[in-house]
C-alpha cells in the first residue's frame, strides 16, 4: 500500500447529497464516479487523456479492486489521489486513494486499463501513449485486480435494458453504470458491497438486454452480467 507522497495527482471534493445512499454514506457508485473523474483529470493534465480521441484512442477500464476502511458521509471533505503504477503487457495500472483532510485513509483501489482504438477495436501498448515519468513500463504493482471465477449458489436473477443514461462518450455503457447495477442487486438483496472487485469483459450498448445473476458462496457474493450467452461483466463483493 502506498503513502500519499507517492501519488502524482489529487483533488479535493465534498460529498454531496446526491452521492450518498440511504445510510448517508458515499455510495459505491459515487465512489467509482470519483475514481473515474480523478483518472481523467490526471490524464488530461499530462496529455494522455481526452486528446487521444483525435487518434480514435480511448482508455478502457478492464478491472478495478476497491477496499474500504470508512466511507465518508454527506458533507464530508475528502481528498482523492491517483497515480500510475506501471505496465504489464497491454495493461496499464492506476491506483486510487481517498483520505479525510487529516490524512486518515478511507478507501483504496487498484485498476487496470487497456488503450484501444474505438473504431478498429485494436489494442495498443500503453507505453506508446504514457509518459514514462508517470507510468514506468518496468514497474509492475504487487497489488493487481484478479480474475473473478463464477462460483456459488444462484440466489436471484433479473433483467434490465441499457438506457440512454447508461452511456459514455463512446456510446458504450459507462463503467460506473455496471457498478450501479451490481450495487442495486446486492443492496436490494441484503448483501454487502465492499470490498468490491469487478472485471469488464465485453462491451454492451444502447438497447442491449442484460440478464443479471446473483450468486453466494459463504460470505462472498458474485454478480454476473450477460447479453444473450455472452458474459459482459463479473463482480464480486468479498
Amino acid at each position: 500500500m502506498s503513502s500519499t507522497a507517492s501519488f502524482q495527482y489529487h483533488k479535493d471534493f465534498e460529498v454531496r447529497s446526491y452521492q450518498v445512499d440511504p445510510d448517508g454514506k458515499l455510495s459505491l457508485t459515487a465512489l467509482s464516479n470519483l475514481f473515474q473523474e480523478i483518472a481523467w483529470r490526471h490524464a488530461d493534465s499530462a496529455d494522455f487523456g481526452r486528446n487521444l480521441q483525435e487518434q480514435n484512442l480511448s482508455w478502457i477500464l478492464a478491472r478495478i479492486d476497491i477496499s474500504c476502511e470508512n466511507l465518508p458521509s454527506w458533507g464530508d471533505s475528502i481528498k482523492v489521489y491517483t497515480a500510475g503504477r506501471g505496465v504489464d503487457k497491454v495493461f496499464a495500472f492506476r491506483e486510487f486513494l481517498v483520505t479525510n483532510p487529516e490524512g486518515e485513509v478511507l478507501a483504496r483501489a487498484m485498476s487496470s486499463w487497456v488503450l484501444m482504438n474505438v473504431q478498429s477495436k485494436r489494442i495498443f501498448r500503453p507505453e506508446n501513449a504514457l509518459p514514462p515519468e508517470l507510468f514506468d513500463p518496468q514497474e509492475k504493482p504487487d497489488w493487481q485486480p484478479k480474475k473473478i471465477r463464477l462460483k456459488g449458489e444462484l440466489l436471484k436473477s433479473e433483467k434490465l435494458k441499457v438506457r440512454y443514461s447508461d452511456l459514455d462518450l463512446n456510446n458504450h455503457v459507462n463503467n460506473t453504470s455496471y457498478v450501479r447495477w451490481v450495487e442495486n442487486i446486492l443492496r436490494e438483496n441484503d448483501c454487502h458491497t465492499l470490498p468490491f472487485l469487478i472485471n469488464y469483459l465485453a462491451e454492451c450498448g444502447m438497447g442491449d438486454e442484460l440478464t443479471i445473476h446473483l450468486y453466494q458462496q459463504e460470505a462472498h457474493f458474485i454478480v454476473e452480467g450477460l447479453v444473450a450467452d455472452k458474459q459482459v461483466f463479473m463482480a464480486e463483493a468479498k
